[in-house]
């Protein structure tokens, strides 16, 4: 596994696992929870926090078999498309407060979409390194 894949797949693990805590808590904080000042059921973030961790174990998997760094990568760009598709739909604009933006919202996916952007990246370029 070269270093540099090892380290951007392992970095998601940290990152998945801070996002797990973070919605088994309720601790709404920004980039652990894209959402975060939107309503939401405490029941339902315990769910997503159950959910993320399969991430964990994708990635976690992926950084010692890159075999599985494929599926790592495109289950990522779905959830990237998927964050698109929530920014852009009516049911999001239902639970926002009259004028509140969805700038931070965006900001979010494109950080997310550009991590994703740099795992590709780092895969593809792995048999040059």
């Amino acid at each position: 596994m070269p270093p540099l894949v090892l380290f951007g797949l392992l970095a998601g693990v940290l990152y998945f696992c801070c996002m797990a805590i973070a919605h088994y808590f309720g601790i709404k904080l920004p980039i652990l929870f894209v959402y975060w000042d939107t309503p939401f059921y405490a029941y339902q973030d315990k769910i997503i926090s159950f959910a993320v961790i399969s991430y964990v174990g994708l990635f976690y998997t992926a950084s010692r078999q890159i075999e599985a760094v494929p599926v790592a990568l495109a289950v990522l760009g779905v959830t990237v498309l998927g964050l698109v598709s929530v920014n852009l739909s009516d049911a999001l604009a239902e639970v926002l407060a009259e004028g509140q933006p969805t700038w931070p919202y965006w900001v979010q996916t494109g950080l997310i979409a550009g991590y994703w952007a740099v795992l590709v990246a780092l895969y593809a370029g792995r048999s040059r390194a």
